[in-house]
C-alpha cells in the first residue's frame, strides 16, 4: 500500500478502465468515478470504497488527479469541453492523465486547453489487455513533462509495471499509434496468411509450428494461436472496431506528418472489411475467417 492517499478521478470504466480502477482502490487511493451508462458494472468498486460523480466537472472538482480511459479523441474532447466537462471543474494544479488512444493533433489541443485553465496534462496510453489491466500490469507510454511524470509515478505504478517516458506532450499518443500499427499490422498479415492456408487445406497445427520456429514467431502469433487452432478468440479480446479506429488514427497521423502510409492503408482496409462483415462486436482473430470468406467474392 502507498503511504500517501491520493484523490483520483477516473472517467471511462470500460474493460480497461475497470481494471485500472480496481487497482487504484486496492492501493488505498480515494477514487471518484464518473457515473455513466457505458461503464462496466461498478458494484465491486463501490464496495471497495469508490464513490461516483454525476459529471466530468464534478469529478475534476473532487480529485487532484483525473485519469481518462476513453475510446478515442471525440470522446476525450467531449469530456473536456462539454458544458459540465473537465474544464468547468478545473482548478490550478490539477493533473489530467489521458490513458486513451487518441490523435496526437487532438492531444495538442486538449493539453493546451487544460494548461490554460491552470491544470497539467500527461498523455499515457497503455498497451496490453484487460487481463493485465486487472492484474495491475499495464505498459504505459507517457508524453509530457518529466518532472510531472515523477509526481504521477506513484499513482501510475498502482496499475502498471512498465512506465516509459516517450518525450513531450503528444509523444505518448504518437508512440502508441506506432505500436498499434505494428501489432495490428502483424495481426492482419497473419490473418490473411491463415485465410490462404484455410483455402489450401493446410493443417493449422503444422502451420503454427512452422511460423513459430521461423520468421512468424512472436507475441501476435501466441495471441492468435488459440483461434487459429481452435476458434478461441480469448487470446486477443480486441475488437475489430477498435482496430479500425486505431489504424484510421495512425493513417491520419502519418498524413499530417507527411509520412508514407501505403502499408498502413492496406491494413486499415482489411479491418474495415472485418467491421463490415462482422460488426463492431467481432474480435481481431475473427478476421481470419472473414478474409477466408472474402476470397470467395474475389476468386476467379
Amino acid at each position: 500500500m502507498t503511504k500517501k492517499k491520493l484523490k483520483v478521478g477516473l472517467i471511462g470504466v470500460g474493460m480497461m478502465g475497470h481494471g485500472i480502477a480496481s487497482n487504484i482502490v486496492k492501493y488505498g487511493h480515494q477514487l471518484i468515478i464518473l457515473d455513466h451508462p457505458g461503464n462496466q458494472p461498478v458494484e465491486d468498486l463501490i464496495a471497495a470504497g469508490a464513490t461516483t460523480a454525476p459529471t466530468p466537472a464534478a469529478v475534476a472538482q473532487a480529485a487532484d488527479f483525473i485519469v481518462l480511459c476513453l475510446t478515442g479523441s471525440p470522446q476525450v474532447e467531449a469530456v473536456v469541453n462539454e458544458p459540465e466537462g473537465l474544464l468547468a471543474g478545473m482548478a490550478p494544479g490539477k493533473i489530467v492523465i489521458d490513458c486513451s488512444t487518441a490523435l496526437p493533433s487532438s492531444t495538442s489541443k486538449v493539453s493546451k486547453s487544460i494548461e490554460a485553465a491552470g491544470g497539467h496534462y500527461l498523455d499515457a496510453p497503455m498497451t496490453r489487455t484487460p487481463k493485465e489491466a486487472a492484474q495491475g500490469r499495464l505498459n504505459l507510454i507517457v508524453g509530457g513533462d518529466a518532472e510531472l511524470l515523477e509526481r504521477c509515478r506513484p499513482l501510475l505504478r498502482s496499475f502498471s509495471e512498465s512506465i516509459v517516458h516517450a518525450g513531450p506532450v503528444g509523444a505518448g499518443h504518437q508512440m502508441k499509434l506506432i505500436h498499434n500499427f505494428v501489432s495490428l499490422g502483424f495481426s492482419a498479415v497473419l490473418a490473411e496468411a491463415c485465410a490462404c492456408a484455410q483455402r489450401a487445406n493446410i493443417d493449422t497445427e503444422t502451420m503454427v509450428d512452422i511460423l513459430a520456429t521461423g520468421g512468424g514467431g512472436g507475441i501476435v502469433l501466441d495471441r492468435l494461436k488459440p483461434y487459429i487452432t481452435g476458434k478461441d478468440d480469448s487470446g486477443m479480446q480486441f475488437s475489430l472496431a477498435n482496430a479500425l479506429k486505431d489504424m484510421s488514427y495512425y493513417n491520419t497521423m502519418a498524413i499530417e506528418l507527411g509520412a508514407s502510409h501505403i502499408t498502413a492503408e492496406a491494413i486499415r482496409a482489411s479491418f474495415e472489411l472485418g467491421v463490415q462483415a462482422k460488426s463492431s462486436l467481432g474480435t481481431v482473430p475473427t478476421l481470419i475467417d472473414i478474409l477466408a470468406q472474402a476470397g470467395d467474392q474475389t476468386a476467379t
